[in-house]
């Protein structure tokens, strides 16, 4: 359960103001249809964080322990830092829309924006940091939907009420204290 909540908690503090946060409100007001996105995001985070999870599993079970403790702990230091510095939306992602209609462009945009970004990172880091890949798959997955959904329905209105330097200041801290506890070797953090 430790799994599936921090990944959840993380990568949804993560993804406020993440491009694919703001690629969510394009498509909201390009298409002003709410539904067809919003199962476009889903089925492409879920397909992008499967594979970060199943890649992130593959690394904790080619290194050792100690190394992979070491590589975890400053995986999660790195993100804290990343963190900190906000994201823009790749326009040329955002272009391509009315070839694959509203699903498919969310789907295709969704997916290609996740490429490398902080919240595949992370799945990654946390899929090789917990044992149980598919809560941290879930869990991730869940945490896209909880910060991305709200954007396709509420959009402008969300970035004018929420700071997201403070939201990326939590996510930092939370990647911060992961790393150190990783680098002690801390177990639980519950």
């Amino acid at each position: 359960m430790e799994a599936f909540l921090v990944s959840t908690g993380v990568v949804a503090l993560g993804e406020m103001g993440d491009k694919t946060q703001l690629l969510a409100i394009v498509l909201a007001a390009t298409f002003r249809r709410p539904w067809p996105i919003v199962a476009g995001i889903f089925v492409a985070t879920l397909a992008n964080h499967a594979a970060a999870g199943a890649l992130g599993g593959w690394v904790a079970h080619m290194l050792g322990p100690d190394i992979l403790r070491w590589v975890i702990g400053i995986s999660f230091l790195a993100m804290a830092g990343w963190m900190l510095i906000p994201d823009k939306i790749d326009e040329e992602t955002a272009g391509n829309s009315r070839r694959f209609g509203v699903f498919g462009t969310t789907v295709v945009a969704f997916f290609l924006a996740e490429m490398g970004d902080k919240t595949q990172i992370a799945t990654v880091a946390l899929a090789a940091r917990y044992t149980d890949v598919v809560q941290v798959v879930l869990g991730t997955t869940l945490g896209m939907m909880l910060a991305n959904v709200p954007a396709v329905f509420l959009g402008d209105k969300i970035a004018q009420k929420v700071s997201m330097r403070v939201v990326h200041g939590v996510a930092a801290a939370i990647f911060g204290v992961l790393g150190l506890l990783t680098l002690f070797n801390v177990g639980k953090l519950f």
